[in-house]
């Protein structure tokens, strides 16, 4: 008998899940999951930089060293979330690939809002919201020409197991049965769409940060940005092309690549 079949918790099915990715997919060629490992990332990591080919999922049951932006550990329960991540190798400019990051997002989002109905946001420039609690957070790491992406969901999360107390879990937030098999297959077809769209307009983000933008929480507010060495207080006004965040400091357009971004207050 499996150590976790007390927590009312079923595993996912990788077999299953792959069987169903293939009778349509162009992109995804396995979804491995594994019991236990520190972190998705650093694994896919390791095997784009040993040549593993794009489109291979690794999910793992329980994470205890994932990694969030600023190398800060994400952890939850046994089959409580959905913890993995993807291989990619995109035929894209460079100036493109830092895009991947915000198509995850939107990719959680689209997936969420057709299966679950959940009206959720994007907080620059990595978490999912919902009820302007954070649902799921985004890491994108770079090897070679290949980009990992790594996805950290709260699906399952009982009151005291969520790993802040400003987060949330998908089953708070709809009365319809969560399956993370499920969740994980819709949020699957959901990247591929807006990847092969993306791929199809040779990198051109137009459309992408178009929709990017309709969902973007954090556009229209005061925000407080933590750069290295230097706080930024201004007004979130839009997106550039590469996806930095545009902040008006006192009438100065700043163009934030990477930063921690508190949200303050609505104009």
């Amino acid at each position: 008998m499996s150590s976790y079949a007390d927590l009312g918790r079923p595993p996912l099915d990788g077999r299953r899940i792959t069987q169903a990715l293939q009778r349509t997919s162009e992109l995804w060629r396995e979804v491995h999951v594994v019991a236990r490992t520190g972190s998705t990332n650093s694994d896919l990591v390791a095997r784009a930089a040993a040549g593993e080919g794009e489109g291979l999922v690794l999910a793992a049951e329980e994470q205890d060293a994932g990694r969030g932006r600023l190398d800060r550990v994400w952890t939850a329960p046994p089959r409580s979330a959905l913890t993995f991540s993807v291989l990619l190798r995109p035929p894209l400019p460079p100036s493109a690939r830092p895009l991947l990051p915000l198509l995850a997002g939107l990719s959680v989002v689209d997936a969420l809002a057709d299966r679950y109905g959940v009206d959720a946001s994007l907080k620059w420039p990595n978490d999912v919201l919902a009820r302007e609690r954070k649902l799921a957070g985004i890491l994108a790491e770079a090897v070679d020409d290949a980009v990992v992406i790594g996805i950290g969901l709260n699906v399952l999360q009982r009151i005291g197991e969520l790993p802040v107390d400003t987060a949330v879990a998908l089953n708070a937030l709809t009365e319809e049965a969560v399956d993370r098999s499920i969740v994980l297959l819709a949020v699957l077809r959901a990247f591929e769409a807006r990847y092969a769209a993306l791929l199809e307009a040779d990198g051109d983000p137009a459309d992408l940060l178009a929709s990017y933008r309709l969902h973007c929480s954090t556009l229209g507010l005061q925000v407080r940005v933590e750069l290295d060495g230097e706080t930024l207080r201004g007004r979130a006004v839009d997106v550039d092309e590469r996806g930095h965040l545009m902040v008006d400091v006192d009438g100065e357009i700043r163009h934030i690549a990477a930063g921690d971004v508190i949200h303050v207050r609505r104009d």
